[in-house]
């Protein structure tokens, strides 16, 4: 595994000699790839090019200057980097805030997108269970108390759950500008309940994994049945099978890179 700050990102990569393809994983809001870290040393994604980077204002990555990036500026600067490396088109492994941000890369630069497996990615109100409490405040509260408050609340879930443990690590790297502006956006996106039809629309194809019973809400599911969504529950799980469920979802993860590739 390389590690390198590049492009304003903390970027883990693996390449074998002759990749069969490339998988971006992109993480969630707050999070950073340490959440994916272990990925790179598995032997059923040995023969792929993986890419694990930590977004602007996450993680080792530095914090912006100026005002925090939204979503789509996110996701712009992922592609531009894209561009660089010229990976071709990519399989986006994109959880939470991650597969919004993997909707938004195949709408807004389609040629970079080859297949989206989109992990519990935010698709009505329901799932912004975090987002939603820091849209709750001012930006300027957030950042002098408000972001202490929802990192408790994570710390205090990490005590018996593995995944909030983890989560709590990368929260105390996190810029609260980009966490609190990220928030808002993935509350006012998730309120219009397009994503799932959206997902379906894409010129690209792509799946749905879910964590059961507590990952993604109900108003979801019933969105991407409605869209038509391939749906894959990874079973018992909280929001971040990938951790809850690790040797279930490597499976699945390699079993549709089998066929994508």
């Amino acid at each position: 595994m390389i590690q390198r700050q590049e492009n304003g990102m903390f970027v883990r990569e693996w390449t074998p000699k002759n990749p069969r393809a490339t998988v971006l994983f992109i993480h969630g809001l707050g999070e950073s790839g340490l959440c994916f870290e272990h990925f790179l040393h598995r032997k059923e994604l040995a023969d792929y090019r993986l890419l694990v980077p930590d977004l602007p204002g996450y993680g080792r990555s530095p914090w912006c200057s100026g005002e925090a990036w939204g979503l789509e500026e996110q996701t712009d600067h992922l592609a531009g980097w894209l561009q660089q490396l010229q990976t071709g088109p990519v399989v986006i492994v994109g959880h939470s805030m991650g597969g919004v941000m993997a909707l938004l890369l195949a709408e807004r630069h389609p040629q970079l997108v080859s297949f989206i497996i989109d992990v519990d990615g935010n698709k009505s109100v329901g799932d912004c269970v975090y987002s939603s409490q820091a849209a709750a405040y001012g930006l300027e509260a957030f950042v002098q108390g408000g972001f202490d408050q929802v990192r408790n609340t994570i710390f205090e879930q990490g005590v018996e759950d593995l995944a909030h443990r983890g989560y709590y690590v990368s929260l105390r790297l996190s810029d609260p500008r980009a966490f609190h502006r990220n928030s808002l956006d993935l509350v006012a996106m998730s309120k219009l309940e397009t994503m799932a039809g959206r997902l379906a629309e894409l010129p690209v194809p792509s799946i749905f994994i879910a964590g059961v019973p507590a990952g993604v809400s109900a108003r979801s599911r019933q969105l991407l049945g409605l869209a038509e969504i391939t749906l894959l529950d990874v079973s018992p799980s909280g929001h971040w099978p990938f951790i809850d469920q690790t040797e279930d979802f490597i499976a699945l993860l390699s079993g549709w890179l089998e066929k994508t590739s």
